[in-house]
């Protein structure tokens, strides 16, 4: 199972998204989830409506090359149209171990024609996942039946082919430790086509393999 750092790496929440967070999974050896949308004709790094001061997303690239492309980027897509700006930079910088997730359906339609690498949903209030057939993976979310989440459902995508990214619970505000166990009892994180999107990425990392 990957583990990857939500917003980055971040110790104080202030840091999300920026580039202390996101260098610091990096250097750490750690993927990410981020958010990415256009600003004044650049693509950049914003949860949020962007503005002055965002992350630029070339930069972002830029260290994921310098630390040796540790990890999967989860890019969540929070703007349409912003194929133009995001295809030259994944060119340019020979990013492969991506995927897209979150956009809107018509915007999901456009990345599978130009061939982006995307993820559907499923969650405990989506019960069915949009161009399920075509997407290389499932991004799986709880936002109120955390039981949702079960070994069933997981075993379900990854015997159809698919890689799973599951979002921890305390994503949500929520007490992560039970998914955790159920991840491990059950050998869910011993799985290459697993992973794991956490706001605690040191201790995910300690607590499914080790101290180093």
């Amino acid at each position: 199972m990957e583990i990857l750092a939500h917003r980055g790496f971040w110790r104080i929440p202030e840091e999300k998204n920026s580039s202390t967070a996101i260098f610091r999974a990096f250097e750490n050896g750690f993927g990410i989830e981020t958010d990415i949308r256009d600003y004044r004709g650049q693509l950049v790094i914003s949860h949020n409506v962007a503005e002055e001061g965002a992350l630029p997303a070339e930069e972002m690239f830029q260290a994921y090359v310098q630390f040796g492309k540790p990890g999967t980027l989860a890019l969540n897509v929070k703007a349409d149209g912003i194929q133009v700006l995001l295809e030259p930079l994944l060119e340019k910088y020979g990013i492969e171990k991506y995927f897209l997730f979150d956009m809107s359906v018509p915007e999901l339609i456009v990345n599978d024609s130009r061939g982006l690498t995307y993820f559907t949903r499923h969650s405990d209030v989506e019960d069915s996942c949009v161009m399920y057939d075509r997407a290389s993976g499932v991004w799986m979310d709880s936002f109120y039946d955390f039981h949702w989440l079960s070994v069933e459902n997981m075993q379900k995508h990854i015997g159809a082919g698919k890689t799973i990214c599951i979002v921890s619970p305390e994503l949500h505000g929520q007490a992560h430790l039970e998914t955790w166990n159920m991840l491990r009892e059950n050998h869910m994180s011993d799985l290459d086509s697993v992973i794991l999107c956490t706001d605690y990425p040191e201790r995910a990392k300690e607590y499914f393999y080790g101290k180093d």
